[in-house]
């Protein structure tokens, strides 16, 4: 479980709230599998809207060029964000993503590894509304800055707590990881932070970050599934 935090700039976040504004919301249960319908209790950005479709791009450019995002992911394909709203006393209650997502108007599937919240509503604007994710050392509760984002295995137990006040807007999207492996995936992620944290600090010789990332690069290879 990963936090993000700045993967938007503010004037980037104000121009998608701006945009947002103005674009139709439906009910988040037509957009929902499974057993999860019964528990998903908020509003929808209209997909097929072309404004949604082009922040939907705009976002994907974002997460696809963002070191730490192809870090911690190592994403093969990302589905295209979808941005949901919960007004007071709306709510999502626990669920686990799909496994296996077809990606809109194309014959292509994904299988979610990676679950992203990406928050565009500043901690001040609502009451609730926070992102609770069960892992092995208990319920993790999420609230971030706006244009910060939370990178998670979709694999885990997940809710949005009800909203009491305000408004909560946030985007969301799933991502097939090259490694399947979570273990292993989240092992190289340890170790490529420790590489950019030499590079950083200029405490390692160029020879020692050559054998490092000889180490990573191997094991990449070794694990993905492409």
């Amino acid at each position: 479980m990963i936090v993000i935090p700045d993967l938007l700039t503010p004037h980037e976040v104000a121009e998608f709230r701006r945009h947002l504004a103005d674009v139709p919301f439906s009910d988040g249960k037509e957009t929902a599998m499974g057993m999860a319908a019964s528990v998903k209790n908020n509003g929808q950005a209209d997909a097929n809207d072309k404004r949604v479709q082009q922040l939907a791009n705009a976002l994907l450019s974002k997460l696809g060029a963002h070191p730490q995002v192809v870090s911690a992911a190592l994403p093969q394909r990302i589905f295209p964000p979808c941005f949901n709203r919960y007004s007071q006393s709306q709510t999502y209650g626990y669920h686990v993503d799909a496994a296996i997502m077809r990606i809109p108007n194309t014959p292509d599937v994904l299988r979610s590894d990676m679950s992203m919240t990406v928050f565009l509503s500043e901690k001040e604007e609502y009451e609730g509304g926070e992102l609770v994710i069960q892992t092995g050392f208990g319920e993790q509760c999420i609230k971030c800055d706006a244009g910060s984002a939370i990178l998670y295995p979709s694999s885990s137990l997940h809710k949005v707590t009800p909203v009491t006040k305000g408004e909560r807007i946030a985007a969301i999207t799933w991502m097939q990881s090259m490694v399947g492996d979570q273990q292993i995936r989240e092992t190289l992620y340890q170790l490529d932070q420790v590489i950019q944290s030499l590079l950083s600090s200029d405490t390692a010789s160029r020879e020692q970050l050559d054998k490092l990332h000889h180490v990573y690069h191997n094991l990449i290879r070794k694990f993905t599934n492409v």
